[in-house]
């Protein structure tokens, strides 16, 4: 088995910033017995092992529940995403980090690669999220979506638009599974999520009919492409103020100096966007 260990991007007393690989879980469920990223941190920071808030998994009225640890997670990254994390080292760091996100002050920018020639070099997706009617593991942005609809808000530009596959060598051709035939063509995004609404970037691209490259939920019908065998999505910056220059105010609000923080492209991002931009 591989053995993944973490990239530390910054650390200081209060925080950590990692850059998470793809394929790893942020936290466990209950479920799997597969290595988390909080596995790694509570491997290496022992200290942080009881920061922050335990996931609770009831199992009904005459059980007891099982307590999951979340050491320092303060937010997660899908499995198959890669990028900046922050994870707190201190209950009050976990604290003025929650605070930030809740107020949706931290300041996130994401890559991807969508299929399809995103029309216009700027926007806004603003839609309602909710369950999908039709799959269990899916949320919608769509007409019947179910359940409590929230409300979430994503801003993109485009970097470039294509069409081909330069990583792959093929040409303009029309690819696709039986009947269903998908222009080859991309365009590669920045995007920045105005609010953290689970799957949120991936959902909002599909209502608008240009799902994320590599999404096997969301573009099931879609092949990988650009060189990828995983989700194109990686979290390339945030910005956000340090707990140590954090000022709270009367109402718990924070200010002060923001910092920004980068995490390098991965080797199957830089691949793909090395062909494109740099074609």
């Amino acid at each position: 088995m591989m053995t993944i260990m973490l990239s530390i991007i910054y650390q200081d007393n209060d925080v950590l910033v990692i850059n998470k690989p793809a394929g790893i879980i942020v936290h466990g469920d209950g479920k799997t017995q597969e290595k988390t990223l909080a596995d790694l941190v509570a491997d290496e920071f022992p200290s942080v092992i009881n920061v922050g808030e335990p996931m609770v998994i009831s199992h009904g009225p005459n059980k007891e529940p099982t307590v999951l640890p979340r050491p320092g997670i303060v937010h997660r990254l899908d499995k198959e995403t890669s990028g900046v994390m922050i994870v707190a080292k201190t209950q009050a760091a976990h604290a003025i980090l929650k605070k930030q996100f809740q107020d949706h002050t931290i300041k996130k920018t994401y890559n991807t690669f969508v299929w399809g020639l995103v029309k216009e070099d700027e926007g806004i997706i603003d839609r309602f999220i909710g369950r999908s009617k039709g799959d269990f593991r899916k949320w919608s942005a769509q007409r019947f979506a179910r359940g409590d609809l929230r409300h979430a808000i994503t801003e993109y530009k485009v970097v470039t638009r294509f069409e081909g596959d330069p990583v792959m060598n093929r040409g303009s051709i029309m690819v696709g599974k039986g009947n269903s035939k998908i222009p080859l063509a991309f365009t590669l995004l920045d995007v920045y999520p105005l609010t953290g609404r689970t799957h949120q970037i991936r959902v909002h691209f599909k209502a608008i009919n240009h799902p994320l490259v590599g999404d096997s939920l969301y573009a099931e019908n879609h092949p990988f492409a650009l060189g990828f065998s995983r989700l194109a999505l990686h979290a390339r910056k945030i910005k956000l103020v340090l707990p140590s220059d954090a000022i709270i105010d009367d109402e718990g609000g924070v200010s002060g100096k923001i910092s920004e923080f980068e995490a390098e492209l991965p080797a199957d991002f830089k691949l793909a966007t090395d062909k494109v931009v740099l074609k």
